[in-house]
């Protein structure tokens, strides 16, 4: 066993979802509300970045930009708790005894993982990074730290899967990111319990965070990780001044890191955006289990998993393929990023059912992936029928109800549609109107969850405000 090493040293609020439409469904007419009359590159961002200790330390502008242009990402909660079936880090102490809990870890061998297939899944599916839990609530450390012993080293399996992940992600093209908790129920100085009886009298908070601020040092200088993914800010164990400095802390050791939001208190509510940006620090909200809504000021990431649970349930209710892919177009055409979780089982494969439904949206992301990939949301604000994004002087048009007939977009004087097709098919009819775009949809369209009609205009789209509905 290793020795213990001792080291000292958003946006406004997200809206709630977007007004339905109601109305024939043979017949979808978008009201419009105001059109900007200045580029969108006029609209100045709000401030993200270091909080209000470090107002110079602000997002880095490049790693934003290649992460939105991605949009789409696998998530991964997976360790020893997957023998039992029950969710991680919550299920300790409440369905799981605590010294049954904590003592899983000397049975946990998952002989069956390969990173290059669990990377091959997620490629195939159209994920283009990848966000894995190096440590949740429970404390287990799914790499070799240095500095404990309740880590993955100290298995049955004993490899290390982390780095495994990290060279399959540079392999498949994909970017490699890490979840990591910040609270630590089973860490003796971590000072709130949860379903622990053990006091707390003797812990100390600072020698905790040397353990963090450690551990989290680990994993940039020795993984490379790209994106730090926190969670568990939410504890009294937590300061706001302890979140800034946590992500001076990263920023100092590799500026291009991104960092969600959760690294600090802001969070008003499990939407994710924090209250005030140039308080907090954070460089992207996190709305957990629900679609965030529109904003051009702040990128955002909603975060969902395809079952009921985040780690592996036997037997769990998974989501459909296309309850998947709906998901998708309304969180790309609201201007945010998907991060969609899988819970790999106790031998190391990714469940077949979950394997399927990602290839699924994958067939979907092969045809579609140009509305996805680069675009930023809008003009035409998502809902139950469509979603839109634009990228250069194209409008991507989602549309997930194949009753419409034909479909009127609102549209400010002078713009009008060049040309109009399906994407993987053929020429859409159109005509341009005094303040409107019709277009008439073909009769035969894609056995799919939705289809996409790429609309070529004569004007930037970024230009245009979005339409509320």
């Amino acid at each position: 066993m290793k020795k213990k090493l001792k080291i000292t040293r958003h946006v406004s609020r997200f809206s709630r979802h977007a007004s339905r439409v109601t109305g024939s469904l043979l017949i979808l007419v978008l009201m419009l509300t105001t059109f900007c009359s200045s580029p969108e590159s006029t609209v100045v961002p709000t401030r993200a970045g270091g909080g209000e200790a470090n107002p110079q330390l602000l997002t880095h502008a490049a790693s934003l930009k290649n992460w939105q242009d991605i949009r789409f990402g696998m998530f991964v909660h997976w360790g020893p708790v997957s023998l039992k079936g029950t969710e991680i880090g919550w299920s300790r102490g409440w369905q799981v005894p605590i010294p049954e809990y904590d003592s899983l870890y000397l049975k946990f061998n998952p002989v069956n993982f390969n990173a290059d297939e669990w990377l091959g899944i997620a490629r195939e599916a159209g994920m283009k990074y990848f966000v894995i839990t190096t440590k949740h609530h429970d404390g287990f450390s799914l790499w070799p730290s240095k500095y404990t012993d309740y880590d993955i080293e100290n298995t049955p399996f004993r490899r290390d899967v982390l780095m495994e992940m990290k060279k399959a992600c540079e392999k498949q093209g994909i970017l490699f990111g890490t979840y990591h908790s910040i609270l630590d129920w089973k860490h003796p100085h971590y000072t709130t319990r949860y379903r622990d009886p053990r006091p707390v009298e003797d812990s100390d908070m600072s020698i905790y965070k040397e353990f963090l601020f450690n551990q989290v040092k680990e994993l940039v200088e020795d993984y490379q990780t790209n994106i730090l993914w926190f969670d568990g800010q939410w504890e009294k164990s937590w300061t706001h001044q302890d979140g800034m400095e946590l992500y001076k802390y990263i920023r100092d050791m590799r500026d291009d890191i991104l960092i969600n939001n959760r690294v600090d208190k802001g969070i008003k509510s499990m939407a994710g955006m924090p209250d005030t940006l140039s308080k907090y620090a954070g460089d992207f909200g996190t709305p957990e289990q629900q679609i965030g809504g529109f904003t051009r000021e702040f990128p955002w990431e909603s975060c969902i998993t395809v079952g009921t649970q985040w780690a592996w349930k036997p037997g769990d209710t998974l989501k459909s393929a296309d309850e998947i892919i709906r998901i998708l177009i309304k969180t790309v055409g609201g201007n945010g990023n998907l991060l969609l979780n899988v819970g790999p089982m106790p031998d190391g494969r990714i469940e077949p059912r979950q394997v399927d439904l990602l290839k699924e949206v994958g067939s979907w992301m092969q045809v579609n992936g140009e509305a996805v990939y680069g675009t930023r949301g809008g003009p035409f604000l998502p809902n139950d029928h469509l979603a839109s994004t634009h990228k250069d002087n194209h409008i991507y048009l989602m549309v997930m109800n194949p009753k419409l007939k034909e479909i009127r977009l609102p549209v400010p004087t002078g713009v009008k549609a060049h040309r109009v097709t399906l994407l993987g098919g053929k020429t859409v009819s159109y005509d341009n109107r005094q303040g409107e775009i019709l277009l008439r949809i073909p009769d035969e369209l894609p056995d799919t969850s939705a289809y996409v009609m790429k609309i070529r205009i004569n004007r930037d789209p970024g230009a245009i405000e979005p339409v509320s509905l």
